[in-house]
């Protein structure tokens, strides 16, 4: 074929053309461009960043400052690959004052592959009051991708401090709602585990692997653009418009990233996506995104597989305080900051923003609340990313196939959960079966073991401040060394009087160290029937309990608050400050060993009433584990949750149940100030709050306020005691969590749990590991067991209500009082003092304590149907039932309510609510109170009411009458006869 002569001189050509631009690829790693970048000046350097202020020389003193964050895997000089395609030139010429942080290449800076998160915002915080300090200013932060959310902490850590507003682009808040590249969550979550585990946490990852991820993300477009590159070598001028663009994602752009920078955002923000919960650490501070208050913008890419839309939303969420906005921009990851698509569309809108917020107006176009934001459509998955490009045919086929294993996805999930909590709970099962008597378990040796495993986990959150699992370690050790110079000795009987704070926790986790008995007051004003059946000569208190304990004249061990205060006491008391003593000083004597305590050894004692008497409680260390790790299985805790423990340490679900399942379970502990409605919401969501624990009424203040617009992680409720009217309210306002309702008996290794929560007011069944249970008849005036005419005891029927027995394992618990022969030859049970009944399904549900059953003429009113029964209705608030002595008969059954929110209550609700009941088990008057008395631990008191004797007739009283099947106003003649022997 003959070729013309201006066809081969444009060949020829073509191939040198190639060749030379070839070359200079080759040699300099791109063409060179000839272009200038911005002009900057380093104002600040440290350690950690360079603040970059562009266009020095002329800046726009009177335009708000704009502070640029990047991402840390790529470079700072993102803002400014080319002229062409600069965020911080279009900003310029827009009017603002463009910043840049510049974190540098952690790889070239001593120290810096050692660098964590936590300095990365620290770093940031300090910047934006650098930038202040120049400026005299607010200042808009704005972050790509991961500087994007390095803007949203730093600002949720500062509170909003000196923010003028947050504009993020593609920065990801939900993790977890939306994965990037439509990873399974369950995928997402376990190969964050992995990584964070077991390869981050020993190696860095360098520039050339962030680059070659970024590549594997989607490999297609990836090689497309290699191959137009390769096809347009030989035309120079079609590829110098993109040349730096090219070189900056190619090499110059990437930089290594620090391992333990990655480590905690893979465990922070991946695995516990406490972006979305709060609870995340900066430091030793607890940090919530919900603390943010200034305008956020969030640029969502259309088209983005890495910041997802629907993940970047999740900032509405995640900070209900801000006004949040969004800009939707049809553009990928990179695109929406580099490129023609950032020039025409991110930065003009990024300028119009500020304008807006520096001199206000009507909101910009494109701009629009977060809330208005349009349904997505579904997002492509992995599988179509890599199939792009492939032909018809095969898509149709990937297509299928994708349906095909969606749909058995689908129907494995259950199994894959159910597989899942198998995991994390067989251990503690096995752990439980393996338990003797003359194993080794104790709290404090859980903690231990905690602080060995994790020294760097998070033990306990208070304050807004974090105690790591070594720093307990360490103060629990001190506080042993300063116990032991006082004389206290392991076997000790040691009274323990503090608020739910960690020095409480910690004081009773050094007396288990030191092997000695902590006998956990309660706060009432008498303490000495506690003290004497407690056995106690010391009282550890916190200063805000000195007064009241130093006049039992015991000696007074005075532990938080630090060492430079008064500790106000009695001149006749004698009282130490343990914070005084120096641990440094204490040699430890050669009885000592850390953590003796034996499965069978007694660790705790607590107090009950039962009925006008103070009884004290015994605890071993099989007890607390028994309920320690049936807690954790039962509620499924896991390092992923926080529990809030509100609930007093001296109730034994508080301890037993609500602290012991953390610690067992891993889970962060969140403590508190007390008890404050009024704070509950702010905590939380500033400490990430998944688990909150309850006794009795104690969230009944909670479920009243007015119902916040608060977001909130809680899953799950767990405690003992909860009115099932209570229940049916903490569900309707937090409709995303279940309650966990337990049953622990301090004698007889008794643990049941309401594990499904469909039948509020169960008391559910037992736990694995609990001891066997089994209903006897009973007299219920005197506990004695009924029995047949083989001389055993008669197990009850189905709905009879009878003794609960317990079945335990008596090599262990050596403080209960056991029955021999009960149901067999030789067999041994140990009585609860508690009535129960059992339904159909197994399920055991509380009538009574042997001790508050009503004794009337017409037979034993058990008080706890009624009050369940009561509780049921809208209209009541708390109920609670008594007996009423009378003349000439044993008691008169009464109930009285408390109504909800005002409302009021008619004699047909009375009749209505009670009527499942057999008559002889109803109550002979209902009254409606203005207040039923709590004790110290939220359960209502009935005895003040009793003490006032049968309520007087009035319209908010009405008695049983028989004749008529119904509730009638109590009047004066249904009141004689009531009082008037028969």
């Amino acid at each position: 074929m003959r070729i013309a002569p201006g066809g081969l001189r444009k060949l020829v050509g073509a191939v040198a053309a190639y060749a030379q631009n070839g070359l200079e690829v080759l040699r300099f790693g791109g063409l060179r461009t000839d272009e200038a970048p911005a002009p900057y000046a380093v104002l600040e350097q440290t350690s950690m960043y360079q603040l970059r202020r562009y266009f020095p020389e002329q800046p726009n003193t009177d335009g708000a400052p704009v502070l640029l964050v990047h991402p840390m895997m790529l470079a700072a000089n993102l803002w400014d690959v080319a002229p062409a395609s600069s965020a911080v030139t279009s900003l310029y010429r827009s009017g603002l004052d463009p910043w840049v942080i510049d974190f540098g290449s952690p790889d070239k800076v001593e120290g810096g592959l050692e660098r964590t998160l936590t300095d990365h915002v620290v770093a940031l915080s300090e910047a934006v009051d650098r930038v202040i300090g120049h400026t005299g200013r607010d200042v808009h932060l704005g972050g790509y991708s991961q500087g994007g959310m390095f803007c949203y902490q730093a600002t949720a850590y500062r509170r909003s401090a000196g923010v003028a507003s947050v504009v993020t682009f593609g920065s990801p808040a939900d993790i977890q709602g939306s994965t990037p590249l439509g990873l399974p969550e369950e995928l997402l979550v376990k190969g964050a585990e992995l990584l964070a585990d077991h390869v981050f946490s020993r190696l860095a990852l360098p520039g050339w692997a962030a680059r070659l991820g970024f590549k594997l993300l989607d490999p297609v477009k990836s090689t497309r653009a290699q191959i137009d590159f390769l096809r347009q070598l030989h035309d120079r001028e079609a590829l110098l418009g993109r040349e730096k663009q090219r070189r900056f994602l190619e090499a110059e752009g990437w930089v290594a990233w620090s391992g333990p920078a990655i480590v905690e955002l893979l465990r922070q923000f991946v695995v516990h996506n406490r972006m979305m919960t709060g609870g995340f650490v900066i430091g030793d501070r607890l940090v919530t995104l919900a603390d943010i208050t200034c305008p956020i913008l969030a640029f969502v890419g259309e088209v983005d597989d890495i910041g997802r839309p629907a993940a970047v939303r999740g900032i509405g969420r995640a900070a209900p305080r801000a006004q949040v906005y969004e800009h939707p921009v049809h553009a990928g990851h990179f695109g929406l900051v580099v490129g023609t698509t950032a020039n025409k569309v991110t930065w003009p809108a990024v300028a119009d923003w500020v304008r807006w917020h520096e001199q206000g107006g009507e909101a910009p176009p494109g701009i629009r609340p977060l809330t208005e934001a349009a349904p997505e459509p579904a997002p492509a998955d992995v599988t179509s990313l890599v199939g792009q490009g492939l032909s018809t045919l095969a898509d149709v086929g990937l297509t299928a196939g994708r349906r095909v294993v969606r749909r058995a996805t689908e129907a494995a999930r259950t199994s894959r959960e159910i597989a899942l909590e198998a995991v994390q709970t067989l251990p503690r099962l096995f752990r439980l079966g393996q338990l003797q008597s003359h194993t080794r378990v104790s709290f404090g040796k859980l903690l231990d073991e905690q602080a060995e495993r994790a020294p760097d986990g998070e033990c306990f959150l208070f304050d807004d401040r974090v105690h790591t699992n070594a720093a307990v370690r360490t103060r629990i050790d001190n506080v042993v060394r300063a116990l032991i110079q006082v004389g206290v000795r392991q076997g000790d009987h040691v009274g323990v009087l503090m608020h739910t704070r960690p020095s409480a926790l910690v004081v009773i986790a050094a007396l288990s160290r030191l092997g000695a008995v902590a006998v956990l007051l309660p706060p009432v004003a008498d303490l000495s029937v506690a003290i004497r059946l407690g056995g106690v000569a010391d009282i550890v208190v916190d200063p805000e309990h000195v007064a009241q304990a130093s006049a039992t004249g015991c000696r007074i061990l005075v532990l938080g608050g630090g060492g430079e205060r008064e500790v106000p006491a009695r001149a006749d008391a004698e009282v130490i400050d343990l914070e005084r003593i120096d641990p440094e000083t204490v040699d430890l004597p050669g009885w000592y060993r850390p953590n003796p305590g034996l499965a069978r050894d007694l660790a705790f004692i607590l107090f009950s009433r039962s009925g006008e008497q103070t009884v004290a409680k015994f605890i071993t260390n099989h007890r607390w584990a028994l309920s320690a790790f049936g807690t954790a299985s039962a509620a499924a805790l896991t390092s992923s949750d926080t529990v809030y423990c509100i609930t007093p340490l001296h109730h034994p679900s508080g301890l037993l149940t609500s602290v012991g399942g953390a610690v067992a379970g891993g889970a962060r502990i969140a403590l508190s100030r007390g008890f404050d409605p009024e704070r509950f919401d702010t905590e939380v969501m500033r400490y990430g709050v998944t688990v909150v624990s309850y006794t009795w009424t104690l969230l009944r203040e909670i479920v009243a306020r007015p119902q916040a617009a608060e977001p909130h992680a809680i899953r799950l409720f767990m405690g003992s005691g909860m009115p099932r009217g209570l229940w049916r309210r903490v569900l309707d306002r937090y409709p995303s969590a279940r309650v966990l309702e337990f049953y622990a008996s301090t004698e007889g290794d008794v643990v049941l749990a309401n594990l499904s929560g469909a039948k509020p007011g169960a008391k559910g069944r037992p736990i694995p590991g609990s001891a066997q249970v089994r209903l006897a008849r009973c007299d219920p005036r005197t506990g004695k067991l009924v029995t047949g005419d083989d001389g055993f005891a008669v197990e009850c029927a189905e709905g009879e209500v009878g003794l609960l027995l317990a079945n335990p394992r008596a090599s262990i618990d050596t403080t209960a009082r056991k029955l021999r022969g009960v149901f067999a030859p030789g067999d041994t049970w140990v009585a609860t003092d508690d009535l129960f009944w059992r339904d159909a399904d197994g399920d055991f549900w509380l009538a009574d304590n042997r001790f508050t059953v009503i004794e009337t003429e017409h037979g034993p009113v058990y008080t706890q149907p009624i009050c369940d029964a009561l509780t049921d209705l809208d209209r009541v608030d708390l109920a609670t039932a008594y007996g009423v002595p009378v003349r000439g008969r044993e008691e008169v059954a009464v109930a009285a309510a408390t109504t909800w929110q005002g409302a009021t209550l008619r004699p047909e609700d009375i009749t209505r609510a009670l009527a499942n009941l057999p008559a002889e088990r109803r109550p002979d008057v209902v009254h409606v109170v203005d207040e039923i008395p709590l004790t110290t631990w939220f359960r209502p008191n009935p005895a003040p009411l009793a003490a006032e004797g049968l309520p007087k007739p009035s319209e908010r009283a009405w008695s049983w009458d028989a004749a008529t099947g119904r509730y009638v106003e109590l009047t004066e003649d249904a009141h004689e006869r009531l009082t008037t022997a028969r």
